[in-house]
């Protein structure tokens, strides 16, 4: 009970930055006013997909964004080797508050998108292989 319970206030915080993000830090929605269902129905501008949720299913970013933020120091959150977070009932993600961005999901991965994701982010094959594994058409 006290996992699940961690981990939806974790969920709620993230929720709570970005309301935060998008009235007051980037101010871009200043005079937002949603209703419980207007945010499930994700009726806000601006999205945060997540590495390793279905936008971003790539867990690797995460040391990217950790490092960016210096979010170890600062939070004492970590990764393990695998890119999972201790603790637990940790989310990270990213903010991007362009009109037009909309959540989607990766969908099946053919071996020529998987060559040009691991060109593109300088990786061997079979590691870009490894990190998009759940997505790939096999």
């Amino acid at each position: 009970m006290l996992k699940a319970l961690a981990d939806r206030l974790a969920e709620a915080f993230a929720e709570r930055m970005h309301l935060h993000v998008r009235k007051e830090l980037w101010g871009y929605a200043p005079d937002e006013q949603l209703t419980n269902e207007a945010l499930i129905k994700e009726e806000y501008r601006g999205i945060r997909p997540a590495p390793g949720y279905p936008a971003c299913p790539d867990h690797s970013l995460k040391p990217v964004l950790f490092n960016l933020l210096d979010a170890t120091h600062r939070t004492g959150i970590t990764l393990t080797e695998s890119f999972a977070m201790l603790p637990t009932a940790a989310v990270s993600g990213f903010y991007f508050g362009h009109p037009q961005a909309e959540y989607f999901g990766v969908a099946r991965i053919g071996e020529d998108q998987v060559a040009d994701y691991a060109e593109r982010r300088g990786l061997e094959l079979d590691k870009a292989r490894q990190y998009l594994r759940p997505n790939l058409n096999e």
